[in-house]
């Protein structure tokens, strides 16, 4: 089982490659072929699945945005989907 907290450490090869463990690949959600990306803050380090970041990161940028048009329900947003699905 894995917890929320814990260590876990790995060698650096002379490439600059390293396997991440199998428990922090897991609590990542990254699978072969995934991308990871690294955010440097105040000398420390996170890793996180990019996908994830990059969804997080476009939706702090789109916040507010749908009420700045107009879009104040959800149901707003649909019919605006389905008409410009329909001028396609």
């Amino acid at each position: 089982m894995i917890t929320a907290n814990f260590i876990d450490n790995a060698k650096v090869m002379s490439k600059g490659q390293v396997t991440i463990p199998k428990d922090i690949r897991d609590i990542l959600g990254v699978t072969s072929g995934d991308r990871i990306t690294f955010i440097v803050e105040n000398g420390k380090v996170q890793i996180v699945n990019a996908a994830v970041y990059a969804m997080q990161v476009f939706q702090s940028k789109m916040a507010g945005e749908a009420e700045k048009s107009g879009l104040e329900s959800e149901e707003a947003v649909n019919d605006l989907i389905n008409e410009l699905r329909m001028e396609n």
